[in-house]
């Protein structure tokens, strides 16, 4: 059970990532997760985060519903089940330390990607293959945003049709973390996760991506791009800090 001083800085940290997330259309969930694998063991933090962004991003994909890609979202859903039919059979549950070494590694592994072998959402068979990594990536490390991102970042699209698309795009990809990890929290003796905290989480989360509207409709395409990098690379390097300690830890 979490006490009133964590559930207060958990409130608050849901705001300023749905914040962070409705700005750059990635980075929040990549914070929120890093806290919640703190906090709580691995499914429950899975299971709170992915009502958590479930939340913020069918917020924000239904508050620019109107610049969503469809066809690149239908494309990712079906590379999705895919890789969600897989681990439900394969029934895996991830471990503390290397959730937090692939959630560090995963934005510089999608920088390395060489510039011949560019990835590009709008390419049918990208989209397909984008949906079954991502999806693989979400339900051992919690997030995909910084994969997902590098599917979007040599499209010509414009900012707003970027966050809507992924904001969709990621709804059914924490749809199908919801489902796989729900069951596995309700089996665990004494692993639950509280209601007040989840009506906190998603209430902080819709606040938080309402306040992220305005800005992003000031940035530039330029500034969007540039910040989103740095905010995100930042993030991974102390994720996989903490993951090389947990894992030495051992």
């Amino acid at each position: 059970m979490l006490t009133l001083p964590l559930m207060v800085g958990l409130g608050l940290t849901v705001l300023v990532t749905s914040f962070l997330s409705g700005l750059f259309g990635m980075a929040g969930g990549m914070v929120l997760m890093g806290l919640l694998l703190v906090l709580l063991p691995v499914p429950s933090a899975m299971l709170l985060h992915g009502v958590t962004q479930f939340t913020s991003n069918g917020w924000r994909a239904w508050l620019w519903r109107r610049h969503v890609a469809w066809p690149i979202v239908l494309r990712f859903a079906l590379g999705s089940a895919g890789a969600g039919a897989i681990f439900a059979l394969v029934g895996a549950v991830p471990d503390q330390a290397v959730s937090l070494l692939i959630l560090g590694l995963t934005p510089f592994l999608a920088l390395a990607v060489p510039g011949r072998w560019a990835l590009d959402a709008q390419k049918p068979l990208h989209g397909l293959l984008g949906g079954f990594l991502c999806m693989g990536v979400q339900l051992v490390a919690g997030i995909s945003g910084p994969l997902l991102d590098v599917f979007f970042v040599r499209t010509l699209m414009s900012r707003q049709t970027v966050v809507a698309t992924k904001a969709t795009i990621q709804v059914f990809g924490h749809v199908v973390k919801i489902v796989y990890f729900a069951p596995l929290v309700a089996a665990a003796p004494g692993e639950t996760v509280e209601a007040t905290v989840i009506l906190l989480s998603i209430g902080m989360a819709l606040l938080g991506t309402n306040l992220s509207r305005r800005v992003l409709d000031r940035m530039s395409d330029a500034q969007f791009r540039l910040w989103s990098r740095y905010l995100v690379m930042g993030t991974a390097s102390v994720y996989l800090g903490q993951g090389l300690l947990l894992l030495g830890a051992h």
